[in-house]
């Protein structure tokens, strides 16, 4: 029988514990952190497969003229080619639009500048004082750092690529390279209209780049709908079309023969009116102007005009005017 004072424990491999059955006790990673591992590692992957795809696209547009990298890039990244990655810039997007919101931002940025350069000045004033040497001078690097200039060409280059993907978008929208898109870019220049009166403009940004995310995820995952209800409606555009210019057509034709039909009626009568004056009698009898010749004046001389009297007329007395006088009544007083 063993004494009730000792006591006997189980064997737990503690005399070897600095060997390999310490490991024992290291925790095991559960499914949960393989997991996030793995989702990680594929996220990166595809972050990088979507850099990777910035490459000048083959194609060009309807006149021949060459796209950008841009265009491969934002085509892998809507389409939804990396979803991983997508999703991950779509968040960023969002939070930043959020952040600028709802986040005092700029005032976070002016703080953390007034503090460091606050806490700086403060260190080398003390070094200098009580140590007789700067502190944060003593940090200077003996060259300051400054973007090399491949860095600059690259960004250059970048920017100006961006710069040149939104106007060659834009033209092919304006000029309706396709259909489908300048209708798409109407409605949605007509819906931003309406509702920048009514909504913020944060609010506006949040749901742009939301129909920018999710439309062409729900074009990729309803392809066949969509396309069949497209061509469906391009069908009838395309019969109201015909439709038209057939009646505009028939219209046209009906005007030309009614103008045809009048100004030959027309002319007829005209030509009828003109052989009837030809020949009436009253044309006929009309004598011709004959053009008188010039007659040559006769000439003059003074032997034919008589000769002036030199004595002046004496008046003659008129008796019928005395006999008038004679023969008028008398008026009583």
């Amino acid at each position: 029988m063993a004494d009730s004072g000792d006591v006997n424990y189980p064997n737990t491999g503690s005399k070897n514990i600095h060997g390999s059955e310490c490991l024992l006790f290291a925790p095991s990673p559960g499914p949960v952190v393989n997991t996030v591992k793995s989702e990680v590692n594929k996220t990166s992957g595809e972050l990088q497969d979507l850099k990777n795809s910035r490459v000048t696209p083959s194609t060009t547009t309807d006149n021949g003229q060459p796209l950008t990298h841009y265009h491969s890039l934002l085509y892998s990244l809507l389409s939804w080619e990396q979803p991983r990655a997508t999703a991950v810039s779509y968040l960023s997007i969002i939070s930043f639009i959020f952040a600028a919101r709802y986040l005092p931002l700029l005032r976070w940025a002016f703080k953390f500048l007034y503090m460091s350069l606050g806490l700086t000045a403060a260190v080398e004033i003390a070094g200098q004082t009580i140590l007789r040497q700067g502190i944060a001078s003593s940090f200077r690097p003996r060259r300051y750092y400054t973007i090399p200039k491949e860095t600059h060409e690259a960004v250059l280059e970048d920017v100006s690529q961006l710069v040149d993907f939104f106007l060659i978008e834009f033209q092919r929208v304006l000029f309706a390279e396709n259909v489908v898109h300048t209708v798409a870019a109407f409605t949605a220049a007509f819906l931003g209209y309406w509702l920048i009166r009514f909504v913020p403009v944060w609010g506006l940004s949040v749901i742009a780049v939301t129909t920018a995310y999710f439309g062409p995820l729900v074009y990729i995952s309803n392809r066949e709908i969509i396309d069949e209800q497209i061509k469906n409606l391009q069908d009838i555009i395309t019969a109201q079309t015909n439709q038209l210019k057939d009646l505009a057509g028939e219209r046209t034709s009906q005007a030309t023969g009614l103008m045809k039909q009048y100004v030959g009626d027309y002319s007829n009568k005209a030509q009828e009116y003109m052989g009837r004056r030809s020949a009436s009698p009253e044309m006929a009898k009309a004598p011709v102007p004959v053009k008188p010749e010039p007659v040559s004046e006769p000439a003059i001389k003074t032997e034919d005009f008589p000769e002036a009297p030199n004595a002046e007329p004496v008046a003659e007395v008129v008796e019928s005017v005395e006999s008038a006088q004679e023969r008028e009544p008398l008026l009583a007083a």
